[in-house]
C-alpha cells in the first residue's frame, strides 16, 4: 500500500518561523499560489483516498491538491500543542528559560503547558494506524495524508526503514514522503511497514542528497519532489 504524507503549504506563521501548532490559521496568499503552481506542474500523486488534519491549513491544502475529492478528517493527526511557545518565533523565545531548557534537551522535554512528544507521537500513530487499517479493509491501495510536519515526523520515525530519528524527517511546507505499508491488518491495532521492491521512478527528489531515498535503495520510503524544486 502506498501512503503519501504531505505537509500543508505555508501560513503567515510559517513564513515568520513561528511555532504553529493548535493555532488554526489559514494558508497565506503565497502558500496558496505556490501550491497551485506546483499542482499545475503535476507535482502530487493521485490517491484513492485522502485524509487530513482538522486544521484550516490542511483543509485548504487538500482542497487545492485534490479538488473535488472528499478529505476525511482525523483529529488525532493535528499538529503538536506547543504550549507557551505557541505562535512565537525562536527569537521571541531566546530570553525564556523554559525555551532554553527545552532546546538543551534536544527537543525531548514536554512543551511547557503544552504536549509532550510522546503523547503527540501516540495520538498521531493511533490516528494513522486506524486510517490505514480502514483503507486495507476497503481495498484501497493508495492514500494521501495532508497533515503537519510534526505528524509526518512521528509517522516516519515509526514506519520508515531503515530506522531514523524524529528530526531526520523534517520537510518544508508542501513537501512529503511516499511510504510503503504492508497490505495486511493486525489485531493489536498496528500496521506494518513494507519494503519497496520495484516500480516506476515517477517522483524525483528536490535535492541531490535526498536521491538516496529511491526505490532502488532497499528503503521503504522516498521523498516526493519539492514544490520549490525549480527555484
Amino acid at each position: 500500500m502506498r501512503i503519501y504524507l504531505i505537509r500543508h503549504s505555508e501560513t503567515e506563521g510559517n513564513r515568520k518561523r513561528r511555532y504553529i501548532g493548535k493555532t488554526d490559521e489559514p494558508l497565506c496568499d503565497e502558500g496558496m499560489q505556490k501550491l497551485r503552481k506546483y499542482c499545475e506542474a503535476g507535482g502530487y500523486p493521485v490517491a484513492e483516498r485522502v485524509y487530513r488534519s482538522p486544521m484550516k491549513r490542511c483543509a485548504q491544502t487538500a482542497e487545492i491538491i485534490y479538488p473535488g475529492q472528499e478529505a476525511l478528517v482525523v483529529r488525532e493527526l493535528s499538529e503538536c500543542d506547543f504550549g507557551l511557545f505557541e505562535n512565537k518565533s525562536y527569537r521571541e523565545l531566546l530570553a525564556c528559560p523554559d525555551y532554553q531548557e527545552w532546546v538543551d534537551s534536544g527537543g525531548t522535554l514536554p512543551f511547557p503547558k503544552g504536549e509532550s512528544r510522546e503523547a503527540f507521537r501516540k495520538r498521531s500513530l493511533r490516528g494513522f494506524a486506524r486510517s490505514v487499517q480502514a483503507c486495507i479493509r476497503a481495498g484501497i491501495s493508495s492514500a494521501a495524508f495532508v497533515v503537519h510536519g510534526g505528524t509526518i515526523m512521528c509517522i516516519m520515525e515509526e514506519y520508515a526503514l531503515p530506522k531514523g530519528s524524529y528530526f531526520d524527517y523534517q520537510i518544508e511546507n508542501g513537501e512529503g514522503y511516499e511510504l510503503i505499508i504492508a497490505d495486511r491488518d493486525f489485531s493489536d491495532g498496528r500496521v506494518s511497514a513494507g519494503f519497496v521492491t520495484g516500480g516506476p521512478k515517477s517522483f524525483v527528489s528536490s535535492r541531490e542528497a535526498d536521491r538516496t531515498h529511491d526505490y532502488g535503495s532497499g528503503k521503504n520510503y522516498k521523498k516526493l519532489f519539492s514544490k520549490d524544486k525549480d527555484r
